[in-house]
């Protein structure tokens, strides 16, 4: 399908606050009908070490060196000259104009947040001027005529790592309604869930303020002790353990627990070994389908043992290892590393790679999970970009907090207006 030309005739950023306090960037485009498009930057706290980088000013005097004036003035500046004047046919041209104007191989000149920034309204734009919903527009891009589907929601209920100030070492417990029979029951079953979990650990004495996603941060090290409380949390809230109901969810972010060779869990120093041994055990033991970053990135061996030992049964998520980078996952999937991979577009820098990304993995097999970052916004374009691709997974922290709950009400508005539409895991990310 053809994309109408889209003429923008204004370019400005502003630097606002993300969830966690921290300065980020919204860049709106105005058209040269007058309409405005918006996009707001999200930032990670667990990244990879090949992600696309953000500018940030460095002062220490103000925001604690987080400040983002300059990745605004590069939207104002030398991206402003290059968006401008001209009309715009696809969104692949304008990315690829934009990196070619960074001319780093990490966005890092302009800034990975100010590139962003504009690729996402743009999107935005190209979708309004095709008279379409932006995840119609981004099926569209694809060829059109793929699955679009409401996503799985994964709700991180409970937060450790980088996450929270408390002692656990795995940085995300989710739990996963793939057993609903649409997409708002999903949405109810993980606010029930979440509450009920709340009273069971007030009930025990346990504090119940929030992580950084909005899940609670219990004083508990142990991986185990908070899947049992989860498991019981779930029957708390009248839904059964499993596939036909909730299942649960990982995010290790192995990365953060990972020092000189060895892996930190509690009291325990692991080796990689360990630590795949532990994941087993806890499989064995606990509904789990999903498990994320299981071992560090530069951990290719323990990838590979983790991948060999649980691969055919459950997903194996590459997060930090692979930076929703086209290349990367190639280079995994050489490897034999994962089964999966996550997608986050900050990692990449521009909308245009990271569907790149997505067609690579799933010309290799992989299944996909979409991704919001722990400082994110109001900006639900993660929603529509997970209904888009058809990948069956969105994870947007838990069913609470504005920044959360934003993506989750976008996709309960897109399955209010299609009621047509399919819920759940894409057949390719199905495991026994």
């Amino acid at each position: 399908m053809t994309t109408p030309p889209v003429e923008i005739t204004q370019v400005e950023a502003l630097e606002i606050l993300d969830s966690r306090g921290h300065p980020t960037l919204k860049v709106s485009l105005t058209e040269a009908r007058g309409h405005q498009f918006h996009a707001a930057v999200p930032s990670g706290a667990s990244t990879g070490g090949r992600e696309a980088r953000e500018l940030r000013d460095g002062d220490p005097g103000r925001f604690g060196g987080r400040g983002v004036l300059q990745a605004a003035a590069s939207v104002r500046g030398p991206i402003k000259d290059l968006t401008c004047g001209q009309p715009w046919h696809r969104l692949e041209d304008l990315d690829s104009a934009l990196r070619a104007l960074d001319g780093s191989p990490d966005l890092s000149r302009l800034g990975a947040n100010a590139v962003l920034g504009v690729s996402t309204a743009m999107c935005r734009a190209f979708a309004q001027a095709s008279s379409l919903e932006l995840h119609d527009w981004i099926d569209q891009q694809r060829g059109g005529g793929r699955s679009q589907r409401l996503p799985v929601p994964h709700f991180n209920v409970v937060n450790g790592g980088a996450h929270a100030g408390n002692e656990l070492a795995f940085q995300e417990f989710m739990v996963a309604p793939v057993g609903a029979p649409d997409l708002p029951s999903a949405v109810r079953a993980g606010a029930e869930i979440y509450h009920g979990l709340r009273k069971r650990l007030a009930d025990a004495g346990q504090d119940t303020g929030l992580g950084d996603e909005g899940g609670f941060a219990p004083e508990i090290s142990h991986p185990a002790d908070v899947l049992e409380l989860l498991t019981r949390a779930i029957d708390d809230a009248g839904y059964s353990v499993g596939r036909d109901g909730v299942m649960l969810a990982l995010d290790p972010a192995a990365n953060g627990f990972f020092e000189a060779g060895r892996y930190q869990v509690g009291d325990d120093s692991l080796t990689f070994t360990d630590l795949v041994e532990l994941y087993a055990e806890l499989t064995d033991r606990f509904p789990i389908w999903s498990i994320e970053d299981g071992c560090a990135e530069d951990d290719h061996e323990g990838w590979k043992l983790l991948t060999g030992r649980l691969g055919e049964r459950i997903q194996l998520v590459a997060d930090d290892i692979a930076c929703t980078q086209a290349q990367i996952v190639r280079e995994l999937a050489s490897a034999g590393i994962g089964n999966a991979v996550l997608v986050k577009p900050n990692q990449v820098g521009t909308i245009s790679e990271t569907l790149e990304t997505v067609e690579a993995a799933e010309s290799l097999g992989y299944s996909l999970m979409v991704s919001h970052r722990s400082g994110d916004t109001m900006d639900d374009f993660v929603a529509d970009l997970a209904v888009g691709i058809g990948c069956g997974a969105l994870k947007s922290g838990a069913p609470a907090r504005g920044e959360r709950v934003a993506k989750y009400n976008r996709l309960l508005a897109i399955a209010a207006a299609r009621p047509d539409m399919p819920y759940g895991l894409a057949p390719t990310a199905s495991r026994t």
